[in-house]
């Protein structure tokens, strides 16, 4: 159940059980001070944080890395703004798992306080607390989703309604349920659903216009306003699909790597026919990310040419000048250089007499 509360595939269940927990979850100013600490084990020392400010704070930001290990502890950490958090396990932990729950981590406090800062942690000590307690248990990760952690704590933006009393305040299904990211209940008078394709496009190119390599990074933007636990489908002009089912197409196919979703996506239904397979979150949501390595022609071609120009003449109009102006100026010119003139001979007389 913890696995699946986390929005982490049942595939890995033997990874995670197999790793060791997080031990505490360290806030950290820019200082290196501790803003907050939560101790879910009570098997690290005191003294972690001079240990992270060695190796972190103290040493040049070239040779620092995000995850290292220091007499025993793993230390996992990530930067936001002006503060550190920072995972500590004792032993081997998972360390992708660790890190996507610090991002997690960030993404619900911003959603919370409006952004995340160290104030705003210190404003804030009893709301974080209580999301650290219920984000992890014993050192792994539980609820991660935003939306189902606001309907039980709440704040000034996401408090209970005076009608409500607090007896009757009762922990979401979705927090114990096998869809941990969308609560029952909801309820749209037109169903709808928005699906947009985002690619961003990679080139490298020599000087003489030759396509040295290229990529194209995409991601799949939803946003579901559907009523109930809908199960939707996507399909896409995969190219391993398509060589599985047998089929031909008339249209271009395209190889997807370093394919990454969204965890209401079924793993095994994609790994057994690239059917993508979900119920959606609430709202917006990112569905997937991909990467293709493909050859395309550049959008557009920048060239550059040098010419050399001769000195521009006076008697040529300036940018802001009409003929009157520059009629104008030359007088003034020739009137100075007359003057200059003048002062010239008036000193040779000087000198002679």
């Amino acid at each position: 159940r913890c696995v699946q509360e986390t929005g982490i595939n049942a595939e890995y269940m033997g990874l995670i059980q197999m790793a060791t927990g997080t031990s505490a979850i360290i806030f950290l100013d820019h200082k290196g001070k501790v803003i907050i600490k939560r101790d879910y084990r009570g098997d690290v020392s005191q003294n972690i944080t001079e240990r992270f400010q060695k190796k972190v704070l103290e040493v040049e930001e070239q040779f620092l890395t995000p995850v290292f290990t220091d007499a025993g502890l793993s230390y996992v950490w990530v930067k936001h703004n002006n503060i550190y958090i920072v995972a500590v396990s004792k032993g081997n932990p998972n360390v992708l798992m660790v890190l996507y729950f610090l991002q997690k981590l960030v993404e619900v406090l911003a959603d919370y306080f409006g952004g995340l800062e160290d104030e705003s942690i210190r404003d804030n000590f009893v709301v974080t607390y209580e999301l650290l307690d219920e984000m992890m248990d014993n050192g792994y990760p539980q609820i991660t989703e935003h939306k189902v952690l606001q309907e039980y704590i709440k704040t000034e933006s996401h408090k209970l309604s005076k009608s409500d009393k607090v007896s009757d305040a009762q922990v979401p299904i979705a927090a114990s349920n096998a869809v941990g990211w969308r609560p029952e209940g909801i309820k749209y008078g037109k169903n709808e659903i928005f699906l947009d394709v985002i690619e961003k496009l990679n080139l490298l190119a020599s000087s003489n216009g030759t396509v040295l390599s290229c990529e194209i990074l995409g991601t799949v933007k939803m946003n579901s306003l559907l009523s109930g636990m809908p199960e939707l489908k996507l399909g896409l002009n995969d190219k391993n699909l398509f060589e599985l089912t047998g089929r031909t197409s008339k249209g271009k196919l395209v190889e997807m790597e370093d394919i990454k979703f969204h965890q209401c996506v079924r793993l095994a239904k994609f790994e057994q026919d690239r059917t993508i397979s979900f119920i959606p979150p609430d709202g917006k949501f990112e569905l997937m990310s991909y990467r293709l390595n493909t050859v395309v022609k550049p959008l557009f071609w920048v060239e550059c040419t040098l010419d050399s120009y001769t000195p521009v003449s006076y008697t040529h109009l300036r940018a802001h000048e009409t003929s009157l102006h520059l009629v104008c100026r030359l007088l003034l010119e020739k009137k100075k250089k007359m003057q200059q003139q003048s002062l010239s001979m008036l000193e040779i007389e000087d000198k002679l007499d």
